[in-house]
């Protein structure tokens, strides 16, 4: 059926349903050419049909469709076979080809990539709602943790409790509205999710180390001071520039 003497530099076997006698086939081919390696292409795939193709010493088993990223990967390990088999087929000893297949995600992620993936499907929300009344457990139940389990990997993370995360956020758009707005404080505090003015104005000061109005005050004051720093430095470079022609 197949004559030892072939000097092939691949053999491929494409399989849609492996059977009995499409295998028994491949290892009489292995049998007959053993220092031809093979390439074992299936659409059908299983661990146990995986764990038989590499104990019977096959090169490669590629189960199809082929995604880009491994389709590359088999093309380039090909074409080193190839070159090696074509060069140095004299020598004692080969240098090794890296066909070795990716990892799957699943596998190469850390745990701490782990982690975010769990979680990150429901940072989206509450960056969309962090001004609303966000309930932990409903948002445990999305990633299918119980709440305990949610809050203690969100901290590890994050580097934040849950409960400050969201403060955090209220408190960096309240922050923001200062900035940028006239609107009053008590509307600030509301927009920024507080129904409580007075909890707003303590827990900014936690957070800012001064009070709404200070905060606005402050800020108020420095953007004028800036402007007119910039102002004399544009002048001091006008005027440089114009000593410096006048010497010319």
């Amino acid at each position: 059926m197949f004559s030892g003497k072939v000097h092939a530099d691949m053999i491929c076997i494409h399989f849609d349903r492996p059977d009995t006698l499409g295998l028994r086939m491949l290892l009489e081919i292995k049998h007959t050419a053993p220092t031809i390696p093979i390439t074992m292409f299936t659409v059908q795939h299983s661990e146990e049909l995986a764990v038989w193709a590499m104990r019977s010493c096959v090169w490669e088993y590629m189960v199809l469709p082929l995604s880009a990223a491994e389709k590359n990967r088999y093309l380039t390990a090909v074409v080193q076979l190839y070159e090696l088999r074509r060069t140095i087929n004299d020598q004692r000893k080969t240098p090794r080809i890296d066909h070795s297949p990716t990892l799957p995600g699943s596998i190469r992620m850390t745990p701490g990539h782990q982690k975010h993936q769990a979680l990150s499907h429901v940072l989206l929300y509450i960056d969309q709602h962090f001004r609303d009344s966000i309930d932990q457990k409903e948002l445990a139940k999305r990633c299918g943790m119980t709440a305990f389990r949610f809050s203690r990997l969100f901290k590890e993370a994050y580097g934040l409790g849950f409960t400050d995360y969201i403060l955090n956020k209220r408190m960096n758009f309240a922050k923001e509205l200062l900035d940028n707005s006239q609107m009053p404080i008590t509307s600030i505090g509301y927009e920024a999710g507080f129904k409580d003015p007075s909890y707003f104005a303590r827990a900014f000061k936690q957070f800012a180390s001064c009070t709404p109005s200070e905060y606005r005050l402050t800020r108020q004051l420095s953007v004028p001071v800036a402007l007119e720093l910039a102002q004399d430095n544009a002048t001091a470079e006008m005027l440089e520039s114009l000593v410096q022609s006048l010497g010319g």
